[in-house]
């Protein structure tokens, strides 16, 4: 049942209402993904392609730089989901019987809303919100090198390095608080940014909306939303862990997923439709 926002006062903002799901929906969620993907074909995977190359791009810049590359890959796992919007319009798309092909993606990264950047609604939320998600990331990764720099009993030089003396390393706990400020950090990411891309997309909101609504909805749905994580960690890990090769089918599903994950979550009528060009309201 949705949960309807109380009309907006001068000190509120006027939030989309949230509805409550069932625990096990974000597998639906997946499935729904892979019918997405089955649809528009090859142009999902090329995105997930792209990610996976930048990915390794920043492995062959930064190989000899332990926290050069743990940075640039927190970067990069933060914003994804803002590189990945048109994976969003895609599904979006789908769902209005609309064509899915390469004047979508064009229109998505291009001239789409490009008459109302100047307004607080306007499309260019889209990159404030990865700025933000990116400053987020190195907050993160800064944090975490004072972290291992003070606390580690040998200097970190490389990722071997990390796993002798941070992971193993005996009568330490060390990963343990390392892990544990990983997961204070991420959650407020998190709360922060799942249903808020795809809102943004969708309709026309403002940055401080998407962000108010998407932590609704995990207020509104802790334990889905706690298995959404796990499910995006895991996934992401595998992804990560299978040379970045696959990324290239993570990458797509996760967010052909994220776009049924808003869909389900928030009943977003109450804001209005942002429009492609040439369509007037």
């Amino acid at each position: 049942m949705p949960h309807p926002t109380p009309p907006p006062t001068s000190l509120s903002l006027a939030l989309p209402a949230v509805r409550e799901i069932a625990f096990g929906q974000p597998l639906h969620w997946l499935a729904l993904a892979w019918r997405d993907i089955a649809r528009c074909g090859w142009l999902s995977f090329a995105h997930g392609a792209v990610l996976a190359l930048f990915g390794a791009a920043l492995v062959l810049i930064a190989r000899d730089r332990f926290w050069l590359l743990a940075g640039a890959f927190s970067g990069f796992l933060v914003i994804a989901p803002v590189l990945a919007t048109s994976l969003y319009a895609m599904s979006r798309a789908l769902e209005r019987n609309e064509p899915v092909g390469v004047a979508l993606l064009v229109r998505t990264w291009t001239s789409w809303q490009h008459a109302r950047r100047s307004e607080a609604g306007g499309y260019w939320c889209l990159v404030r919100f990865g700025i933000l998600l990116a400053l987020a990331g190195t907050g993160w990764v800064l944090t975490s090198a004072a972290l291992i720099t003070l606390l580690a009993p040998q200097p970190i030089q490389g990722p071997m390095d990390f796993i002798r003396y941070v992971v193993l390393a005996p009568h330490s706990y060390l990963f343990e608080l390392w892990l544990a400020m990983g997961g204070v950090m991420a959650a407020p990411m998190f709360a922060s940014s799942v249903v808020a891309m795809p809102l943004l997309l969708d309709r026309r909101a403002n940055m401080m909306q998407a962000v108010l609504t998407s932590w609704q909805a995990v207020l509104v749905n802790p334990a889905p939303m706690a298995l959404w994580a796990a499910l995006i960690m895991g996934f992401t890990l595998l992804g990560l862990g299978s040379l970045l090769i696959g990324l290239v089918f993570v990458i797509p599903m996760l967010r052909h997923a994220s776009w049924h994950a808003y869909r389900d979550l928030v009943d977003a009528s109450s804001l209005p439709e942002r429009l492609a060009p040439g369509e007037t309201a």
